[in-house]
C-alpha cells in the first residue's frame, strides 16, 4: 500500500497508517501526540496490541529487559523499603498499594511476596494496577490471581478486579487511569512508579531568534513525515540508530509559537534561564508533572483533597539526569537495540529521560505535607537496601550455576560502570512531611520503629 504522500506504509505495520493519515489531515504534531500514538494509541500502540501475540516487549526475548525481570531480589528490595516506611510512620488502619504501569506484574508479585511476610499485610485490602494495556492486564491477572481467575467487570467504575492468589482478603484492581483510583484520606498508599515515568509524552522546544522581536523565543519542534525514498544518509540518522529501519518520520523547528510553546517553557524558571541560551533545546513532560503531583496530594494532601495526617510513600524509579534538564534523550529500542524513534510506528518502544527535578518540584507544589529524597543511584539504593547479601542467601541456597547467575545479576543492577544500570538509574521517594528530621532507608537513613 503507498499513502498520499508516495509513502509505502502497509508492508510492517498499519498502524503506521495513522499518524501518516493524522499528520496528512492536520499537519505536523508535537512529539507528544506523536508518542501517544506510537505507545497507547486506540488502534493498537505498542502496549495497546500493535505487537504481534507471539511478540512480547519484555524480557530477553523482547525489546528491552527491566530491573524486576532481571533479578527477584530488586522486587525484593522495592517490596522491604515499603515495609520499611510502613514501620517508620505512624500506624494505620488501612494500607493500599498502587503500581503504576506494571509491566508483566513481576515488580508486583515480588512486593506483594515480601509483605506477605509481615502481618501489616492484613491491612492491605486492595492493590490498584494503573495499566492501559488489555493484553498486559490479563498477564497480570494470571500472575498475580492466577490463570482460572475471572476477571470481574466494573463498567460504572471503569476497572477490572479479582482475588490475590495468596489471599482472598486483598483484591488486586486494574484501572487505565490514575483518576478511577480512589483517594483515601484515613489511608496510607504505597505508590511505585518503575520504568513508567520514561513513557510519557514529551514536548521539546528550541530557544531561537525571531526576526524584528528582542530576546529569545521558544519554538516547538514537531513531528512530520520523511520525503519519498529517504535513506539513513538522507536524514542523517544518527549512527548509533542505524541497526532499525528508516525514519518515517522526522523532528523539524515549527516557525510560529505553538499552544503548547507559548506557555510550558514559560511555567519554571529553570527552563526561563535557558531561554537566553541561542538554540539551547529543552524537553518538558507535564504528564510527569500530573503524576507527581497526584502521589504527593495522596500521601500529603492538597488544595481538593484534605488529609488530616499525612501517610504513605511513593518510590520512583527510572533513568535520567539527576539535575538537569534533560535535552536530546527522545529514543527508541527495538530487539535490546537502540534505533529511531521515528521508524516502525507502534513497533518501537519509545522513551526519554525523566526531569527528576521537574518531578520533585511538581510534587511539592501540589502538597505542603509531603517532601522529597533522591533522587540517589539505583546502585547506592540497593546496596544500602542490603540487595549484596541479600543475593548471597539466595544463592547459597541453589546450585552453584544458578547462584552465580543470581548474583551476577545483582551486580549488573548495582554496577555503576558503561553496562552497569547502578549509576543511569535513579530512585526518588516523596514521603510525608517530617521538618526534615528522617533521612529514609536507602537514602542514607535507618528504619525507625
Amino acid at each position: 500500500m503507498v499513502d498520499a504522500v508516495g509513502k509505502a506504509v502497509g508492508s510492517s505495520h498499519s498502524l503506521l497508517i495513522c499518524p501518516i493519515l493524522t499528520l496528512q489531515v492536520t499537519g505536523p504534531v508535537p512529539v507528544a501526540s506523536y508518542m501517544r500514538m506510537c505507545l497507547t494509541a486506540d488502534v493498537g500502540g505498542y502496549y495497546t496490541g500493535a505487537l504481534p501475540s507471539s511478540r512480547d516487549p519484555f524480557g530477553r526475548s523482547g525489546d528491552f529487559v527491566t530491573s524486576p525481570e532481571i533479578s527477584q531480589v530488586f522486587g525484593e528490595m522495592v517490596g522491604l523499603w515499603l515495609v520499611s516506611e510502613c514501620f517508620s510512620q505512624p500506624k494505620t488502619d488501612e494500607i493500599y498499594v498502587m503500581e503504576v504501569g506494571p509491566g508483566r506484574g513481576t515488580l508486583m508479585d515480588d512486593v506483594l511476596r515480601t509483605m506477605k511476610k509481615w502481618p501489616l499485610i492484613s491491612q492491605v485490602s486492595h492493590v490498584y494496577m494503573v495499566e492501559a494495556s488489555p493484553e498486559l492486564r490479563q498477564t497480570q491477572k494470571n500472575l498475580l490471581c492466577g490463570p482460572d481467575t475471572p476477571l470481574i467487570h466494573d463498567k460504572a467504575a471503569g476497572t477490572w478486579s479479582a482475588p490475590w492468589k495468596h489471599s482472598a482478603h486483598v483484591t488486586i484492581v486494574w484501572s487505565e487511569t490514575l483518576q478511577s483510583v480512589p483517594k483515601i484520606s484515613t489511608a496510607m498508599p504505597l505508590i511505585i512508579a518503575h520504568e513508567f515515568f520514561d513513557a510519557l509524552p514529551i514536548h521539546i522546544f528550541e530557544s531561537v531568534a525571531v526576526a524584528n522581536e528582542p530576546g529569545q523565543h521558544w519554538r516547538e519542534l514537531m513531528v512530520s513525515p520523511t520525503p519519498p525514498d529517504s535513506t539513513h544518509d538522507s536524514l542523517r540518522t544518527p549512527r548509533a540508530e542505524r541497526a532499525g529501519a528508516v525514519p518515517d518520520f522526522q523532528l523539524h523547528r515549527a516557525t510560529a509559537p505553538t499552544q503548547f510553546s507559548r506557555h510550558l517553557p514559560e511555567m519554571s524558571g529553570r527552563y526561563k534561564s535557558i531561554k537566553q541560551i541561542p538554540n539551547a533545546v529543552i524537553e518538558v513532560c507535564p504528564e510527569a508533572d500530573r503524576y507527581a503531583a497526584d502521589f504527593a496530594e495522596r500521601i500529603g494532601g492538597g488544595r481538593k483533597f484534605v488529609k488530616g495526617v499525612p501517610s504513605g510513600a511513593a518510590l520512583i524509579i527510572d533513568y535520567g539526569p539527576a539535575d538537569s534538564v534533560p535535552v536530546n534523550s527522545l529514543r527508541g529500542i527495538k530487539g535490546h537495540q537502540r534505533v529511531s524513534p521515528f521508524s516502525e510506528a507502534g513497533l518501537v518502544d519509545v522513551s526519554a529521560d525523566v526531569d527528576f527535578e521537574a518531578v520533585a518540584d511538581a510534587a511539592l507544589e501540589s502538597s505542603a505535607g509531603v517532601e522529597v529524597h533522591g533522587p540517589v543511584q539505583q546502585g547506592d539504593f540497593l546496596s544500602m537496601m542490603g540487595m549484596r547479601e541479600r543475593s548471597e542467601r539466595v544463592a547459597a541456597k541453589v546450585d552453584t550455576k544458578t547462584g552465580d547467575l543470581i548474583e551476577a545479576a545483582s551486580r549488573r543492577l548495582m554496577d555503576k560502570g558503561p553496562t552497569g544500570m547502578g549509576k543511569v538509574y535513579k530512585v526518588m521517594a516523596i514521603l510525608p512531611w517530617n521538618h526534615g528530621q528522617r533521612i529514609p532507608v536507602g537514602f542514607g537513613g535507618d528504619v525507625q520503629v
